[in-house]
């Protein structure tokens, strides 16, 4: 059975770091991706292919049901998921209390926000667990980030998204555990992709990262997907239920 890594967010940032670093590992690639020109998608398909692997590329969105069991349809007849990595960057940027109504954060965008970047690697999972894709060895990663446990203005409804993610991505291990597949949350330092540049005061971010960084530096997608590449290979299950700073320090000193 050849080896996919499944990849939700897999057009830019820290999803296609993943996608190319794992093709040069010998990994196949399936990446889900939603808005992007079709040149980009083109020019990541052909760097893919370039390392001798199999890619496909779904455009799609990822909240929806019929969807998602169409990609796990298109899996089945393919192999099985060795890495499964969510890398999904797409909410809600308000503030929680405004003058302006507008402005301000409401019901529909804080469950939209919550249910994409949060409860959306539940759906996956039991869906990739149901259709026998996951086995023994396989590992899980969802991309957590301080803003699960820190707060940023207009940052409300993704912190909680990301505090969700984190439970979830906890509660998975333990019930993974016993057919030996790891789940585990990457918590990023501040890094530098298109995701980073929407928050409202990112440059103020940036600024304060790169001073509190002991290497002097943000953190880079491909700092993110060496890691990822390092640990999709692992037949190792026991390190589990985790959220691994990589990040250079910058948790530790901020």
């Amino acid at each position: 059975m050849k080896n996919w890594a499944l990849i939700l967010g897999a057009s830019s940032g820290i999803g296609a770091a993943c996608a190319k670093k794992l093709a040069e590992s010998g990994m196949n690639i399936y990446g889900i991706y939603l808005r992007k020109p079709q040149s980009v998608i083109d020019e990541l398909e052909d760097y893919i292919k370039a390392q001798n692997v199999e890619v496909y590329f779904h455009k799609m969105n990822a909240m929806n049901d019929d969807k998602r069991m169409e990609a796990i349809n298109n899996l089945k007849n393919m192999g099985v998921v060795k890495s499964f990595i969510h890398s999904i960057a797409f909410g809600t940027l308000k503030p929680m209390i405004s003058h302006n109504d507008s402005d301000t954060l409401n019901a529909k965008n804080i469950e939209m926000t919550i249910n994409v970047m949060g409860s959306s690697l539940v759906y996956w999972s039991q869906d990739l667990y149901n259709a026998k894709l996951l086995s023994q060895g396989s590992q899980i990663f969802s991309m957590t980030s301080s803003g699960g446990r820190k707060q940023w203005m207009s940052y409300g409804a993704v912190s909680m998204a990301k505090a969700a993610l984190e439970s979830a991505s906890r509660q998975l291990a333990i019930e993974f555990a016993h057919d030996g597949i790891a789940v585990n949350a990457i918590q990023a330092g501040v890094t530098d992709t298109p995701a980073l540049r929407k928050i409202p005061g990112n440059e103020q971010m940036i600024e304060y990262a790169m001073s509190n960084n002991p290497a002097g530096r943000l953190t880079t997608p491909d700092d993110i997907a060496n890691y990822i590449t390092l640990l999709s290979h692992s037949t190792s299950s026991w390190m589990t239920g985790n959220i691994i700073r990589v990040d250079g320090g910058e948790d530790i000193i901020g």
